[in-house]
């Protein structure tokens, strides 16, 4: 479904990604994992046009380097940033009806609802809050749920577990498998390696901006090496 050749990038001047070439296959969960400053997010970014990007990005059979950031959505390819970016002021109803205003020709453009309800039921009970007003993990549902308001073909997240306790990343990463079970195919970015690859099918670990290892996830978690760096063990 995704496939990147030898793309190059740099963020805030200085040069993040160096010739990365990696693929998603359609239905699956792929993670990409590494240290601080590896060049994770940097890779979301370019994927979305958010960063300029050198090199070629396609999406089932389209060239993404060559759209605007807004186009790259459109095709279904939607990112979910790294620290939420929802709109603290307001409700939760309004944070996920703001989700699907690029289908607002559509007639149902608010079907995806109900998916959102049965992935976070605390979503739900919580239309009338203002998105401020929740709690960490709560926040990372409405996030998540806004943007499958889109109805995305390939849904990207951005250190979902980041500032979550324990049990809320087991909850978040439970939902990342059904919404995949769901048809939508996943690119996630983690520093929670083990957590990370326990889910996914697929695995890229990055280093400072390369690719220096990949291959099916279970074969990336009982490297020896990348326990020693990653696992501490």
């Amino acid at each position: 479904m995704l496939r990147l050749d030898g793309v190059t990038a740099a963020y805030r001047g200085l040069k993040a990604l160096h010739g990365i070439s990696l693929e998603v296959p359609d239905g699956a969960i792929v993670a990409v994992v590494g240290a601080n400053g590896a060049g994770k997010s940097t890779l979301l970014k370019a994927i979305a046009g958010q960063v300029r990007a050198e090199g070629r990005v396609e999406f089932a059979g389209q060239r993404l380097d060559l759209l605007p950031g807004w186009r790259v959505a459109r095709q279904g390819v939607v990112l979910v940033p790294e620290g939420r970016r929802l709109f603290p002021r307001l409700s939760v109803a309004d944070n996920l009806r703001l989700g699907a205003y690029a289908r607002r020709g559509d007639k149902d453009r608010f079907a995806p609802l109900e998916l959102v309800y049965d992935l976070f039921p605390r979503l739900r009970e919580r239309l009338a809050q203002r998105a401020e007003t929740l709690s960490g993990g709560e926040q990372q549902m409405l996030a998540i749920g806004r943007a499958l308001m889109t109805r995305p073909r390939l849904l990207m997240l951005d250190e979902p577990s980041q500032g979550l306790m324990p049990r809320l990343v087991d909850d978040i990463l439970a939902a990342v498998v059904r919404i995949r079970d769901r048809g939508v195919t996943v690119l996630l970015v983690e520093q929670r390696l083990a957590e990370a690859l326990s889910i996914a099918d697929h695995a890229y670990v990055l280093q400072t901006g390369r690719v220096v290892l990949s291959g099916p996830a279970a074969e990336i978690a009982a490297n020896a090496e990348v326990r020693r760096a990653y696992l501490g063990g």
